[in-house]
C-alpha cells in the first residue's frame, strides 16, 4: 500500500494492485469470472483491505497494445495455449511489475528435454532417462536400437517396463511398454478424457519412431503418484491419487472432481520443492514426484498449478502471496500472519479437541486406544491349468553351447531360460536338431526314439502361442557330464560339459476362474479386514501412512494371482499386465528355502513310490502319530499295486473320450499318427493369451484357450508317461499323481460341468 497526497492535502491510502493477465479459459469456471481455487484465493487477499485485483481478459492480451494494457503493482501471469507470452513479457519489461512467476523461464517447461537439465543442473533427482532426437519422421539413428524386452539409447538399455515422453511438454500422449514376461502390450497416458486417463493396448509392442522422445525407467510407485504445489520456496502442499498407470480410471468425487488425499512431505522431499521453486524462478508451481523404494524422483514440471478443493491450502496461498506482495511493493508494511483470518470473523470458534476419525482405533480392556499397524497375509495362487514337464538329457553341441552362453560359460553351472531371446535362441538350435524322418522307424534304437520325440515335444512347446510368454514356460539346463579340453589358445586345459539335462516346464496358467477366485479374495478382504470404512483402504492407500507391498514369487500364476488379489483389493479395472507391473514386486527369493528341503522330498517321494508299488501293504510307524492320516500309507487300499494296471485302463478310457472330443477340430486325427497331426506338448496354444475367451468358455470349451486337441495330447501324454507299452511295464508313479489328479481337475471343472 501506497500513501498519496490530495487537493486538500489529505494522505489517502491506495491499494496495491494484483494483475491478472491469463486467458480466460484458465481462471472461468462457467459464469464466474474466475475459477474456484483462483477465485477462493484472490477474495482471500482483497478481505485483508490491501488489495485490488484487475483483471485483463482475454480481449485485452490478445488483441490490444501491451501500452494500453492495465498498469498494475504485481502480476499473475502464465502461459497456456494460445497465450502471447512473448507479449506478455514486453509488458513485464515495459510496467516492471513484481512477478509472482517469472516469465522468461516458463520457455523450458514447453521441452521435456530442457526440464530435465534444469532439474538436474539443480541436482535435483530424475528418472534414469536417455534422449532420441530425430530430425525427420521415422529417421534412422545409429545409436537407437529396439529389441523384444529393452531399447538401448547412447549405450543406455531400457528394460521393459519402460517410458516413453514426447519431447513437447504440451503432448501429453506417454507411452509405458510392458515386458514379454508379464504378457506384454502397452499403456497410453493422455489427459483425463471423462473417467479414464489411460488405456492399455495388448497388441502394441513397439516404440514409436514419428518424433523425438524421451526414455526413462519406470518407477514402481506402488499405484500412487504424489502432486506437489508450491506457493513460493517455502511452503509446499502436496496430494497423492490415483496413478494412471495402474488402471486408467479416474476416482472422483460427488462433485465430479478427481479424488485426491493429503499427504506428508519428508524433509528431502520439502527441500526439492524449494529446490523446483527456485530453479524455474516460479513461486506458484505443481510438480510431479514419483516414490520408489526409499526415494524421490521429480518426473514432471507443470508450471502454476492451485490445489483443488482445500480450504487449508487456499487459506495458507492467500497468505503466502501476501507476504511476497508486501515485501516487494510494501516493505514498510508488516506481513505478519493476524491472530484471526479477516475472512474467519465472523466464523464460529471450533471446540479444541482432539483429531478424531471414525474406526481409526479400538478402546481396549484397560482403556487404552489401540490402533491396528500391520497386516500381513500369505495367499496361494488360484485355480490354474495342470503343469506339464518334459525332461531329456542332452549331448548337442549346440544345446550345450547355448547352455554355456547363458551362464557365463561355466561348464558346471546351471542355466535357467525364461527370456524371448533366450527362448528363441533355444528354439532355432532345436529346430536344426529334430529329425526330419518319423520318430518310429525300424532302424532307430528305443532310446533314439524317446529323445526325438521328446526334441519334438520341446519345438512344439516353444513354436506355438505366436510370442514368447516367459512367465508360463522356462527351461532349465542343468549340467551332467564334464571332459577336459585343450584350450582354443593353447595354453593348459578347461572343462567342457558333454552332457546336460535339459528339463522343460510350461502351463499352470492361471483360469479365468482362478483370477476370480483372487480378485474376490482381495475384494473380501478389503471389505473384512476394514469392516465399516467404507473406502477407507482406498484412501490410505494413497497416503503416506499406508504402506501397501504386494510380492509374489516368480512363478507366472503367483504374478497373476497376486495382480488380481490387487485389483479387488484396491478396486481397480481394467487387465492385469499394468496391475502386476505397477503394484506387485517380484521376487524369485521367496521359494529358496524349498532347496533345503531337497533330500526329505526326494525321501518322501522315494517311500512313496515304495508304498503304490509294494505288493503287500506295508506301513513304518515310528511310534504312535497325533493323527491317523500321519501314518505312511494311511488311506491307501491294500492291493494299491493291484489296482495301477486298472489305472492304466481308465486313463486310457478318458485320453480315448477326449480324442472323440478333439474330432471335431481336426478330422485329420481319426485315421493319422498323433505325431503327424499334433505335437504331444502343444499346451503353448494357451500361452500368451491376456485375455480369456468368455465365449469359449460358456459354450463348454476348454479353459484358458486350450483346445480339445491340446487337451488330447495331455492325456495322451500321461498314459505314454504312465505306462511303457513297448517294454508293457508300469513306470514309477510317484511323480505322476499328481498329474493325473491336476487333470481330472481341470477337465472336471471347466468340461464336464
Amino acid at each position: 500500500m501506497a500513501e498519496e497526497e490530495d487537493e486538500e492535502g489529505v494522505f489517502a491510502v491506495t491499494k496495491i494492485t494484483i494483475g491478472v493477465c491469463v486467458m480466460e479459459k484458465k481462471v472461468k469456471c462457467g459464469y464466474e469470472v474466475f475459477s474456484a481455487p483462483m477465485e477462493q484465493i484472490l477474495q482471500r487477499l482483497q478481505a485483508f483491505g490491501e488489495f485490488e485485483v484487475i483483471h485483463f481478459g482475454d480481449k485485452v492480451i490478445l488483441e490490444e497494445p501491451i501500452e494500453s494494457w492495465p498498469v498494475c503493482n504485481c502480476l499473475i501471469s502464465f502461459h497456456s495455449s494460445g497465450y502471447p507470452l512473448k507479449k506478455a513479457e514486453a509488458y513485464a519489461a515495459l510496467r516492471k511489475p513484481f512477478l509472482v512467476n517469472e516469465l522468461e523461464p516458463q520457455h523450458l517447461l514447453h521441452d521435456r528435454r530442457k526440464v530435465y537439465e534444469c532439474l538436474e543442473k539443480f541436482g535435483i533427482p530424475v528418472p534414469r532417462y536417455a534422449l532420441v532426437n530425430r530430425e525427420a519422421p521415422y529417421q534412422q539413428l545409429d545409436y537407437f536400437t529396439e529389441e523384444e524386452d529393452f531399447v538401448e539409447v547412447h549405450g543406455m538399455r531400457f528394460w521393459k517396463p519402460f517410458v516413453e515422453k514426447p519431447i513437447d511438454g504440451d503432448n501429453h500422449s506417454i507411452m509405458i511398454y510392458y515386458p514379454s514376461s508379464a504378457g506384454g502390450g502397452m499403456k497410453e497416458l493422455f489427459r483425463k478424457v471423462g473417467n479414464r486417463s489411460s488405456e492399455f493396448h495388448p497388441e502394441v509392442r513397439r516404440v514409436r519412431r514419428e518424433g523425438s522422445y524421451i526414455y526413462e525407467e519406470f518407477m514402481p510407485t506402488g499405484g500412487t503418484d504424489v502432486k506437489v504445489y508450491t506457493v513460493g520456496p517455502e511452503y509446499a502442499h502436496a496430494e497423492a491419487r490415483k496413478s494412471p498407470v495402474v488402471d486408467g480410471v479416474v476416482m472422483r468425487n460427488p462433485d465430479g472432481k478427481e479424488v485426491r488425499y493429503p499427504v506428508l512431505l519428508t524433509p528431502a522431499e520439502k527441500q526439492m520443492a524449494r529446490e523446483v521453486c527456485i530453479a524455474f524462478r516460479q513461486a506458484v508451481c505443481g510438480f510431479d514426484l514419483l516414490r520408489c523404494e526409499g526415494r524421490s524422483y521429480v518426473c514432471d514440471v507443470n508450471g502454476w498449478s492451485f490445489v483443488k478443493n482445500s480450504h487449508k491450502y487456499y487459506d495458507d496461498a492467500a497468505c503466502v502471496l501476501r507476504k511476497m506482495f508486501l515485501d516487494a511493493k510494501a516493505p514498510h508494511l508488516s506481513s505478519a500472519i493476524p491472530p484471526t483470518l479477516p475472512w474467519k470473523v465472523n466464523e464460529p470458534v471450533q471446540p479444541s479437541e482432539g483429531l478424531t476419525r471414525q474406526g481409526s482405533g479400538i478402546i481396549g480392556t484397560f482403556g487404552q486406544s489401540e490402533e491396528l499397524r500391520c497386516v500381513i497375509a500369505v495367499i496361494r495362487h488360484g485355480d490354474r491349468t495342470p503343469k506339464q514337464k518334459v525332461k531329456l538329457k542332452v549331448t548337442e553341441e549346440k544345446l550345450l553351447n547355448l547352455m554355456l552362453k547363458y551362464n557365463g560359460g561355466r561348464p558346471r553351472s546351471e542355466t535357467k531360460l525364461k527370456s524371448a531371446v533366450q527362448l528363441q535362441d533355444l528354439l532355432d538350435a532345436t529346430r536344426m536338431l529334430v529329425p526330419r524322418t518319423r520318430p518310429d522307424r525300424e532302424s532307430d534304437s528305443e532310446a533314439e526314439v524317446e529323445h526325438a520325440e521328446k526334441l519334438r515335444q520341446v519345438k512344439a512347446v516353444l513354436e506355438e502361442g505366436g510370442h514368447f510368454s516367459g512367465i508360463y514356460r522356462k527351461v532349465q539346463l542343468k549340467p551332467l557330464k564334464w571332459i577336459k579340453v585343450a584350450k582354443s589358445s593353447g595354453e593348459g586345459e578347461e572343462e567342457r560339459p558333454v552332457e546336460a539335462l535339459m528339463v522343460l516346464k510350461y502351463g499352470g496358467v492361471l483360469t479365468h476362474a482362478g483370477r476370480k477366485q483372487a480378485e474376490e479374495l482381495g475384494r473380501y478382504f478389503r471389505n473384512n479386514i476394514y469392516p465399516g470404512e467404507g473406502t477407507g483402504l482406498l484412501r490410505l492407500h494413497s497416503t503416506y501412512r499406508h504402506d501397501l507391498k504386494i510380492y509374489s514369487s516368480d512363478e507366472g500364476r503367483v504374478q497373476m494371482s497376486a495382480a488380481a488379489f490387487a485389483k479387488g483389493l484396491l478396486d481397480l479395472e481394467g487387465q492385469l499386465t499394468p496391475i502386476l507391473v505397477s503394484l506387485v514386486s517380484k521376487d524369485s527369493s521367496m521359494l529358496d528355502g524349498l532347496d533345503n528341503a531337497s533330500i526329505e522330498m526326494e525321501e518322501a517321494k522315494a517311500r512313496l513310490n515304495e508304498i503304490i508299488t509294494s505288493s503287500s501293504k506295508t506301513i513304518h510307524n515310528n511310534g504312535s502319530p497325533e493323527f491317523s492320516w500321519m501314518v505312511d500309507g494311511a488311506g491307501l487300499p491294500p492291493n494299491a499295486s493291484g489296482l495301477l494296471p486298472k489305472l492304466v485302463s481308465l486313463i486310457k478310457k478318458a485320453t480315448e473320450q477326449v480324442r472323440l472330443l478333439a474330432k471335431d477340430e481336426d478330422e485329420k486325427l481319426a485315421e493319422t499318427s498323433l505325431y503327424d497331426v499334433i505335437p504331444p506338448y502343444d499346451q503353448a496354444k494357451a500361452l500368451g493369451k491376456t485375455n480369456i475367451d468368455v465365449d469359449r468358455i460358456a459354450a463348454g470349451l476348454p479353459c484358458g484357450s486350450e483346445g480339445f486337441l491340446l487337451m488330447y495330447a495331455r492325456w495322451k501324454k500321461l498314459e505314454r508317461d504312465l505306462y511303457n507299452e513297448r517294454k508293457e511295464r508300469l513306470t514309477s508313479p510317484k511323480f505322476l499323481m499328481s498329474m493325473i489328479h491336476a487333470n481330472m481337475i481341470s477337465c472336471t471343472m471347466h468340461i464336464l460341468i
